[in-house]
């Protein structure tokens, strides 16, 4: 009984991995057709970098750079909060490193540091030297590395709901997983094979609260993109090693001087607005935070003005317009 339990079992793992191998690359190609890039490609050291011009003609208003959060693409912020900019200022939206359809960099290139550096070098290459940075949400962690690395290629920035200071939570069981090798090789093809729409759907839903996703959003964005292997991946190895990393730029918040905004939700339970924003200020004297009553985790969707005049804000302290 036991040998026959054992060949059913193994039966069922190679099942399950011959149904891992074919369903995953194709959910992937099918989620990549509905939703291509809206950009052009730069190479930076190496590696491509999609990027998406959106509003003026470079050289006729300030400029502007848009970083997206965990797991996302340039299509987060192509969704609501571009097309609310684009008459005012001429725009650069990134894909992060490893996520869309920017290339992933090496283990060490995972770091907020290293996608800024990344980011800085594509937005040079463009011909935006000094542009306005704004980061929503692991976003706004990058934007703050950017500043800290670059002060002298920073105008301002903008950070939205974003990670800036150290948290006492341990990682998610899921980004534990996700991110080790074993994880890597095993459960996140899995992922990308079997993981219904609905259950990603539900996860979208549980970030917007206590608000609701924006009618379109989910189309727009490309759920599927976010389950490709690829960018698993690399938002797992992003997630896992951001502690550490906000531990060490932390410190030189008091040594930024240019005007940095800050736009929070209250009732932001994803990243807190006591842990991070509210410090962000006590740490910077050129910070100023505008809490939103009531807003959760993503108000450049469902509060885009308030984003705009936050970044209208950046741009007079920057002496831009």
């Amino acid at each position: 009984m036991s040998a026959i339990v054992a060949l059913g079992l193994t039966l069922s793992v190679a099942g399950l991995g011959l149904a891992t191998a074919l369903r995953a690359p194709a959910r992937e190609a099918q989620a990549m057709a509905n939703h291509p890039p809206q950009g052009q490609f730069v190479t930076v050291d190496g590696h491509q970098v999609h990027v998406v011009e959106r509003g003026q003609p470079q050289g006729s208003a300030p400029d502007l750079v848009l970083i997206h959060g965990s797991n996302g693409s340039s299509r987060d912020m192509t969704f609501r909060l571009s097309p609310a900019l684009e008459d005012a200022y001429h725009i650069l939206i990134f894909d992060r490193p490893g996520l869309g359809y920017s290339d992933a960099l090496s283990e060490k290139g995972t770091s907020i540091q290293t996608q800024a550096a990344v980011l800085q070098k594509a937005s040079a290459s463009l011909g935006v030297d000094r542009p306005i940075v704004l980061g929503q949400s692991y976003g706004g962690a990058v934007a703050l590395a950017w500043a800290t690395q670059f002060p002298q290629h920073t105008a301002a920035v903008v950070n939205v709901s974003g990670v800036s200071h150290p948290w006492d939570a341990e990682l998610p069981t899921f980004y534990k997983l996700t991110s080790s090798r074993l994880g890597s090789a095993l459960i996140v093809p899995v992922l990308t094979a079997f993981v219904p729409k609905s259950y990603v759907r539900s996860s979208l839903e549980e970030v917007f609260a206590p608000q609701a996703v924006p009618e379109g959003f989910a189309e727009h964005f490309g759920l599927a993109m976010s389950l490709r292997r690829s960018s698993l991946r690399a938002n797992a190895k992003q997630r896992a090693n951001l502690l550490k990393e906000i531990e060490a730029i932390a410190p030189l918040y008091p040594q930024l001087e240019m005007p940095i905004e800050i736009v929070h939700g209250t009732a932001d339970t994803t990243v807190g607005i006591s842990i991070h924003a509210e410090r962000l200020v006590q740490d910077s004297s050129t910070a100023r935070l505008t809490p939103l009553p009531g807003v959760g985790h993503m108000p450049h969707q469902t509060h885009t003005q308030s984003i705009v005049d936050a970044v209208n804000r950046a741009a007079a302290r920057a002496n831009l317009r």
